[in-house]
């Protein structure tokens, strides 16, 4: 007999990610927003960060008739400055924005008060450890405020905190609040990141890595302590995928209760003859650029390979991806032409005019332009990294390779001045996507790609990629998702892995390919909020039920 959950009243969710686009949480919270709205409606709200004052935010639309009295009441007795709106994306859930500016004057005594409770040494703070602790703690205060304005102690409440940023709201309202039941989400442990991004091997050696110790040889104590503190305290901690519930066992010593994996929705994703013409359009764009750029004439049948996110070299695996890509150049068996975009952004200057005036001329080119493997000028040219290892690798896109590179280094927000389409318009022109992740706790960019129907491969050091080897049916490429096995040392592998895999593939018929692309979307479909949403009812149960034990213990 399976018991019955218990469902919570109320849902407070407090990240800085709240209308504040910046990373992956970002997509968590709004692709999830439409999902949990449908089950409770106007019982959920959001809370951010409010540095909009004054100037327009597009995706909050504020209301003055929302909570009204409630917000009368925290301004006046709470000394609480609050906008309420709603977060402008599918679902529309409700936000409160909090302007945490007021806080910094109580600094010491909040830091004080953690340290007295629960041992948060905020010692070593530095960069944007106060920032976030003040909003942190003033998104606490606003639920305490309304709390005990609106509810009363029948409603089952939850409050869910996303990263490090938001944990102390978290604590604090386990002290003053204690009715609340908290849950505490690590996204990827800052421990684990800094270890990654610091060159150090991460997962042969995690069983003997201390996270206390590490936090102190890489100056991030205070993060990883309240890091740590709260994944203990609270009344359920989760993160998202099991690579990173590995590295939450080993480095702060504490196991995730439930496992929240991340879903998405596909609501953006064009269908019929509308996707066919973006794809197209899409395909028009990133040849033509290649073509002005480097003087070449390829055509519809060149293979187009993409990667894309944050500008991490060695996490995001760029480094194996040209690797691979030089590898493939070199590669005498290969028939078809490559064309590789690098759509991660740098240090941007401006769009090339040089390219800008060949893509407004209807005509062909035969030279190639300088530096032709760049898109926008970069404020640091001489010290960028996959500038730095094309020249390395002696890679010239010279016009008999076989494979071509091109650097796109900006944000893709269709006003960059040379592609001049948004992100998802473009990347479902690719034939191919590569994400080899040394360090990725979950992966939304591999499965945004397979949800476009374009095949992806990617690594078992990735959340995702580990997820797709748990599914039933998936055997490789042909399946949509290549995942190949990464470890600390087996880089070479990997490149020759990708290599081996866009050879293979290039070779493939026009029947096969569209079977490819179909079984891709397929696994995308697996991934959909309404299948992943399930662990979150298991995390409200769980620490709802624990939060009453607490109070009667």
């Amino acid at each position: 007999m399976t018991k019955e959950l218990l469902t919570p009243d109320y849902i407070f969710e407090s990240s800085w990610e709240v209308c504040n686009k910046v990373g992956g949480i970002y997509t968590v919270l709004s692709t999830r927003a439409n999902t949990l709205q449908a089950k409770f409606h106007d019982r959920l709200f959001f809370i951010g960060p409010d540095f909009w004052q004054g100037k327009e935010n597009p995706l909050f639309i504020e209301s003055d008739n929302l909570c009204a009295a409630w917000r009368k009441h925290a301004a006046e007795k709470d000394n609480l400055s609050v906008r309420v709106g709603r977060w402008n994306i599918p679902g529309n859930p409700i936000v409160i924005l909090v302007d945490f500016q007021p806080f910094f004057a109580q600094k010491n005594d909040i830091y004080t008060e953690m340290w007295n409770h629960y041992q948060v040494d905020s010692l070593h703070a530095y960069g944007d450890y106060d920032e976030a602790s003040m909003f942190s703690y003033a998104a606490g205060k606003v639920v305490e405020s309304f709390y005990r304005y609106n509810l009363t102690e029948t409603d089952k409440v939850i409050y869910q905190a996303h990263e490090w940023m938001t944990g102390m709201g978290a604590l604090y309202l386990q002290m003053a609040v204690p009715e609340i039941a908290t849950i505490f989400t690590t996204h990827a442990t800052s421990i684990g990141r800094s270890i990654a991004g610091n060159d150090k091997p991460l997962y042969d050696y995690l069983f003997a890595y201390n996270g206390d110790q590490m936090a102190e040889e890489l100056n991030m104590q205070s993060k990883h302590s309240i890091e740590k503190q709260t994944a203990h305290h609270v009344d359920c901690f989760t993160t998202v995928s099991e690579i990173t519930n590995n590295e939450c066992k080993e480095l702060l010593e504490k196991p995730a209760d439930v496992v929240l994996m991340n879903g998405f929705e596909d609501d953006f994703v064009p269908k019929g003859a509308t996707f066919t013409g973006k794809r197209k359009r899409a395909r028009a764009v990133m040849l033509r650029t290649a073509n002005c750029l480097l003087g070449t004439d390829m055509g519809d049948d060149t293979l187009i390979v993409g990667t894309s996110g944050r500008y991490e070299f060695k996490n995001k695996g760029i480094n194996v991806f040209l690797e691979s890509l030089n590898r493939l150049n070199r590669d005498k068996n290969l028939k078809k032409n490559i064309l590789a975009f690098i759509n991660v952004p740098g240090w941007v200057g401006d769009a090339r005019e040089d390219l800008q005036q060949r893509l407004k001329s209807k005509e062909k080119f035969n030279t190639p332009l300088e530096v032709p493997f760049i898109t926008h000028w970069l404020h640091n040219m001489t010290h960028d990294q996959v500038l730095d290892m094309l020249k390395y690798m002696g890679m010239s896109n010279h016009p008999e390779d076989k494979v071509k590179v091109v650097f796109v280094p900006c944000y893709l927000d269709g006003k960059d001045g040379i592609l001049n389409k948004q992100y998802y318009d473009l990347i479902l022109g690719e034939d191919l996507s590569v994400y080899p992740s040394y360090y990725e706790p979950w992966g939304y960019t591999p499965l945004e790609s397979v949800a476009f129907h374009v095949p992806t491969i990617t690594t078992d050091l990735a959340g995702f990629g580990l997820w797709v080897n748990s599914l039933k049916n998936q055997h490789g490429i042909d399946d949509g998702v290549e995942v190949l096995h990464r470890s600390d040392y087996n880089y070479s592998e990997v490149a020759d892995g990708i290599k081996d895999t866009i050879s293979a593939f290039s070779m493939k018929t026009d029947a096969e390919v569209k079977e490819i692309r179909k079984r891709a979307g397929q696994v995308a479909e697996q991934a959909l909020w309404k299948h992943f949403i399930e662990y979150y009812y298991e995390a409200y149960d769980f620490a709802l039920r624990h939060a009453m034990q607490r109070q009667l213990g």
